[in-house]
């Protein structure tokens, strides 16, 4: 599976600049998503759609849920902390997950995610620190349940 295999080898399964290509692409067009608010909540939904049918336990798949959160907070202009130079990385990984058109196809058994999480661990080298800021400011933020 792919919690099997370490965020940082999975980059080095695949061609780093072919993941860098894949990424870049990517990012350009989240760009152009975020400047619509309707299109990144259709987005935001189809994304949290494909993680329920993904067995997320461990890995870079599993930040996907706080990067979802991350970025629903900026949009909804809860959470502006973050550059935007970091929002757009973000979005641009979770665009290339939820993209069928990848280098290989998500349908396939335990390979078919191992592309989507080199972009996310590129993406996630990235961000590491904001998202950690992110998750401190969530903690104190949240509303407290009884």
């Amino acid at each position: 599976m792919i919690d099997d295999i370490s965020d940082e080898k999975v980059v080095e399964v695949l061609n780093e600049e072919e993941v860098q290509a894949r990424f870049d692409k990517s990012k350009e067009k989240a760009k152009k998503l975020l400047e619509d608010k309707d299109k990144m909540d259709r987005f935001l939904e189809r994304l949290e759609k494909k993680l329920k049918h993904i067995p997320v336990v461990g890995g870079i798949l599993s930040e996907i849920p706080v990067l979802i959160s991350l970025v629903k907070a900026f949009i909804e202009k809860k959470y502006l902390e973050i550059p935007i130079g970091s929002i757009i990385a973000i979005v641009g990984a979770l665009l290339y997950f939820l993209s069928p058109l990848d280098l290989f196809p998500d349908i396939l058994p335990a390979i078919g995610l191992v592309d989507d999480a080199a972009v996310l661990t590129l993406a996630f080298k990235l961000v590491h620190d904001d998202v950690v800021e992110f998750k401190a400011w969530r903690g104190k933020n949240q509303p407290k349940e009884r």
